[in-house]
């Protein structure tokens, strides 16, 4: 289970890299990105994916 950030929606605002438990959030050529090996989807340590609550995207963070 792992979320990934879609290029054309993100606008490189970066609210979801510091809330990123497992620090799998990075600046990557200009947007962000979810390294899929490390997400857990927040899975045991919140409800939701705290990259899903802080984002103001609609869809930009999706399941990988």
């Amino acid at each position: 289970m792992a979320l990934t950030i879609v290029r054309d929606l993100c606008t490189a605002c970066g609210d979801c890299e510091p809330v990123c438990p497992t620090q799998s959030i990075s600046p990557f050529k200009g947007l962000y990105k979810i390294d899929t090996d490390s997400c857990t989807e927040c899975e045991g340590e919140f409800d939701v994916p705290q990259c899903l609550d802080v984002c103001m995207e609609d869809d930009c963070i999706i399941a990988a």
